[in-house]
C-alpha cells in the first residue's frame, strides 16, 4: 500500500484573482451602460402632452420656446416677455437659410396662450414650427 506524504498547509493555499477581476469588470459594465442620464436641457418644469405619432426631428439647429403652467416664456433659456418674441427672433434669425422654432409648452396651459405664441413666431417668417410633445 502506498502512501502520500503529508503536504504542508502553504501549498494549498493559493488564491486566483482572474475570476473575481472579470467580474468586477463585467459588473463595472452594466452599471455603466444602465445609468439614466439625466435631461439637462430640461430647465422648467413641463409636462409635455403625449400623442400617439410624431415626427422624429433629425439634428436641426432650432430655437427653444418652452412656456410653463406658470405663464413664464423663455426663449433659448432667457425670460422673455411674449411682446418681445417677434423682435428677439427675427435678431436671432438674421441670414441663416434653416430656422425652426421648437414650442415645448405645459400641458396645463390654455389653448390660447399657445396660439398666441404661434402667431408671433409665424411674425418672425419662421416657417418650420415644432411642438414638443412625450
Amino acid at each position: 500500500m502506498r502512501f502520500r506524504a503529508p503536504r504542508q498547509q502553504d501549498d494549498d493555499l493559493r488564491l486566483e484573482l482572474t475570476s473575481m477581476t472579470d467580474i468586477v469588470f463585467l459588473l463595472l459594465i452594466f452599471f455603466m451602460v444602465s445609468t439614466t442620464f439625466v435631461d439637462l436641457s430640461r430647465k422648467l418644469d413641463i409636462q409635455l402632452p403625449d400623442t400617439q405619432a410624431a415626427d422624429v426631428v433629425q439634428d436641426v439647429q432650432r430655437h427653444v420656446v418652452e412656456l410653463s403652467a406658470q405663464n413664464t416664456l423663455r426663449l433659448d433659456g432667457v425670460d422673455i416677455e411674449l411682446s418681445e418674441l417677434t423682435a428677439q427672433l427675427k435678431q436671432r434669425a438674421g441670414k441663416a437659410r434653416h430656422h425652426s422654432v421648437e414650442i415645448r409648452a405645459d400641458k396645463r396651459l390654455p389653448y390660447g396662450r399657445v396660439i398666441a405664441v404661434l402667431g408671433h413666431i409665424r411674425q418672425a417668417n419662421i416657417q418650420d414650427i415644432a411642438v414638443a410633445v412625450r
